[in-house]
């Protein structure tokens, strides 16, 4: 009887030690991963972020739904990341400072001339062409490869991070050709942020491609990466 007993005791000591290093083995991959994500996008779990949104083209100070949709979306991520944010309309001016900085939108027609004083200062390889009724209209040019804007079928988002020189924090410029791929962008990289970090030399430091094509029929929702054109994007031109 004793020795029945024993092996009942033994048996859930057992067991309780299994689970228990079950649970601590997944509690340490989950730490792990969800510091590998902060780690992408340079935030620091239980401080605040900053949103910067922009406005529809030629409309100061009308944001466009989408773009509202896609910082909610951001908002969504940075509470995964065990972050606050604060919304700033594309009028900020000044250092991000300690705060992780989301730039939400590209220049053109004055939607968001924050992204545009980004872009200048620290993406000097990049060329965003004005709008026109040439084939380039509101193409992306980088690295010697140009990605035009086919409206509501193939359309592209650069993806940046770095950090300015007065800042204690890197800035993620969501540059999109449209609120879709601004969205699209966007939705691609919070659940794919892995694919992306495999794809650069450098998570601390990096310019990205994503194409957001079929929208007809997916919306922003067919998002993949294009490319890493973290080289030639911050490559100032002789």
């Amino acid at each position: 009887m004793l020795s029945v007993l024993a092996n009942i005791v033994i048996g859930l000591v057992t067991s309780l030690l299994g689970g228990g290093l079950v649970w601590l083995w997944e509690r340490g991959k989950r730490t792990r991963r969800l510091h590998r994500k902060a780690g992408f996008f340079g935030v620091v779990p239980g401080e605040t972020c900053l949103i910067v949104l922009g406005s529809k083209h030629h409309e100061p100070g009308s944001a466009h739904p989408r773009d509202v949709r896609s910082v909610v979306e951001l908002a969504m991520l940075a509470g995964e990341l065990g972050c606050q944010v604060t919304v700033m309309s594309s009028d900020f001016r000044g250092s991000n400072g300690d705060r992780t900085e989301f730039c939400v939108g590209g220049p053109l027609g004055d939607a968001n001339v924050r992204s545009g004083g980004h872009l200048a200062t620290y993406l000097p390889g990049v060329t965003i062409h004005p709008y026109s009724d040439r084939p380039d209209s509101v193409a992306y040019s980088v690295g010697g490869e140009q990605y035009l804007f086919d409206r509501g079928n193939e359309e592209y988002a650069l993806v940046a991070k770095f950090t300015p020189a007065e800042s204690s924090r890197p800035v993620i410029l969501v540059c999109g050709q449209s609120s879709v791929a601004n969205q699209g962008a966007i939705h691609f990289l919070r659940r794919a942020y892995a694919e992306a970090a495999a794809a650069v030399e450098s998570t601390e430091r990096y310019c990205l491609v994503i194409k957001v094509s079929g929208i007809h029929t997916y919306e922003f929702h067919r998002a993949e990466l294009e490319r890493d054109v973290s080289a030639a994007a911050f490559a100032r031109r002789g």
